[in-house]
C-alpha cells in the first residue's frame, strides 16, 4: 500500500469528471487499498479517486472513530434523495477550510462493491453528506463551489496568500 499525493484547490485536475470503472480489477482494488491509507493518514472520513489524480469513480469513507468500517462505492449513482440538510464541511483538497454546505438529507446510493458486486445504499445524516460531498468530486466539483461568490473569492484570496508564504 501507498500514501498517495491528494491534490489541492484550485488545482484544475480537481475539475476532472471521473470515467466508469469497466471491471473491478486487481489495480482498482490496489486503488482502493492505497486511497483508505491516504484517507486515514490524511486523516479524513472520505475520499474521492479524483482527489489522488486518479479519475475513475472511486470513493472510500469510513466515518467511524477506530476507522475500521471502511465503504467502498465503485460507479456510484444518486438515484433518489429527499429532505434538506446544512452541515459543516472540510475537504481534504481544501485543507483547513470549513464551511456550511446545504445538500439533500436523505440519498439513494447505488454502486459496485470490492468484489464488483452491485449494492443499494440508504443514507440519512452525515453518511449522506458523505456520499454527496465525494460523489461531487467524481463530478469534476469541489464543496466550496456551493458558497457564495464573496466567500469563494475570500477563499482564494487566501490560498494565494498561504502559496506567496510557502514559496
Amino acid at each position: 500500500m501507498a500514501i498517495l499525493k491528494i491534490l489541492h484547490y484550485p488545482d484544475k485536475r480537481l475539475h476532472t469528471v471521473a470515467q466508469p470503472v469497466s471491471s473491478v480489477t486487481p489495480e482498482i482494488k490496489k486503488l482502493v487499498q492505497d486511497m483508505a491509507e491516504t484517507m486515514y493518514a490524511a486523516p479524513g472520513i472520505g475520499l474521492a479517486a479524483t482527489q489522488v489524480d486518479v479519475h475513475q469513480q472511486v470513493i472510500v469513507l469510513d466515518l467511524s472513530t477506530t476507522q475500521d468500517q471502511l465503504q467502498v462505492f465503485i460507479n456510484p449513482k444518486i438515484t433518489a434523495s429527499s429532505g434538506q440538510s446544512e452541515c459543516e464541511e472540510g475537504c481534504l483538497s481544501v485543507p483547513g477550510v470549513y464551511e456550511t454546505v446545504r445538500r439533500a438529507e436523505r440519498v439513494t446510493v447505488q454502486a459496485l462493491n470490492l468484489a464488483g458486486e452491485p449494492f443499494t445504499l440508504e443514507a440519512e445524516g452525515m453518511l449522506a453528506t458523505c456520499v454527496q460531498h465525494e460523489i461531487d468530486h467524481l463530478k469534476g466539483r469541489v464543496f466550496v463551489e456551493y458558497l457564495s461568490a464573496l466567500k469563494q473569492t475570500r477563499l482564494q484570496a487566501k490560498i494565494k496568500k498561504q502559496l506567496r508564504r510557502i514559496m
